[in-house]
């Protein structure tokens, strides 16, 4: 299915409602930026944001730079106001605020008079893609990284400076220059998704800090004529020293999203009712342009689910 630049809905209308989440699912909402091509449509975004995040975006010179900030704070906005189901708003009216690490968060408290939900969401961005991740009540941490990022230092090197000796070791063993490459980037993405989830970032939690460990037994049901499996990733704390900067109460999905980018996304367990940590994440993503469409991509080849090549 192709998008096209379709004249889009007037700013007073809304783009289309979407149910909450259910409890252990995540809803990722990715938009590819050069399709973004209309002046007419990015002005529209512009009007959607905040004065303070205007004044920032327009603050950027470079033009392909200005566009992605615009397009991931509208992302942002145009999101969270599909679960305002209770009454129409408009995105520009929604409030946000930091964590004490610069972690973005819906201030739930000075928009009590819109009556939200109690959304959790995340953002991430490379020069080619921006996807918002959004949950119901878990923290949530999304990373996205082109599957062609190139690596200029020797990657074991890199890794050394970054990675725990037992992920160190493991892409180590890893004879084919290419896949090295390539599973270096996907670890990189889940311990970004893993920081952010926690929602104290890189400099509070190094990544030296703690091990992504890869759990291979396989979760789901056989249907005639395919298999539906869900590989579960698991956190395992590398350092003692500050244990309370880590956590393994969390659970992760990786996946490429249209054939160019890995994703992962990490959200916390939901332990408010018996045996959460055997219910896996469950993922439902759409690619979109909003105001002009959206597309379900969800079991799709442009949302396939991929796993790290070597046993953490």
């Amino acid at each position: 299915m192709h998008f096209f630049q379709r004249s889009f809905v007037t700013a007073a209308s809304l783009i289309v409602p979407m149910q909450l989440p259910s409890k252990m699912e995540t809803h990722i909402w990715y938009i590819l930026p050069d399709e973004v091509k209309s002046k007419h449509l990015q002005n529209h975004y512009l009007n959607l944001l905040s004065p303070n995040e205007k004044e920032s975006v327009l603050k950027i010179q470079e033009g392909e730079l200005q566009k992605r900030a615009l397009l991931a704070r509208a992302l942002v906005r145009s999101t969270i106001s599909r679960y305002v189901t209770q009454c129409q708003i408009n995105p520009q009216v929604l409030k946000f605020k930091k964590n004490m690490f610069g972690k973005p968060e819906l201030d739930l408290q000075n928009s009590s008079e819109l009556c939200l939900p109690p959304l959790q969401f995340n953002i991430s961005h490379s020069s080619s893609m921006i996807a918002c991740g959004v949950t119901l009540h878990s923290p949530i941490g999304i990373d996205v990284e082109e599957k062609t990022r190139k690596i200029k230092n020797n990657i074991i090197a890199f890794a050394k400076r970054f990675f725990s000796p037992n992920e160190i070791e493991v892409l180590s063993a890893i004879s084919d220059p290419e896949s090295q490459r390539q599973e270096f980037i996907k670890l990189w993405t889940l311990k970004e998704a893993y920081v952010k989830a926690l929602g104290r970032g890189f400099s509070a939690t190094p990544f030296k800090t703690f091990t992504i460990q890869f759990n291979r037994t396989a979760r789901g049901s056989r249907l005639p004529g395919c298999q539906t499996y869900e590989e579960v990733y698991e956190i395992s704390v590398e350092s003692s020293n500050d244990p309370e900067n880590c956590s393994s109460n969390v659970t992760f999905a990786l996946m490429e999203l249209s054939g160019s980018h890995y994703a992962a996304v990490c959200m916390e367990k939901d332990t408010s009712f018996g045996g959460a940590e055997s219910i896996p994440m469950k993922l439902n993503v759409w690619r979109t342009i909003p105001y002009v469409e959206d597309e379900c991509v969800s079991g799709t080849e442009a949302a396939l689910s991929t796993a790290l090549l070597k046993q953490m």
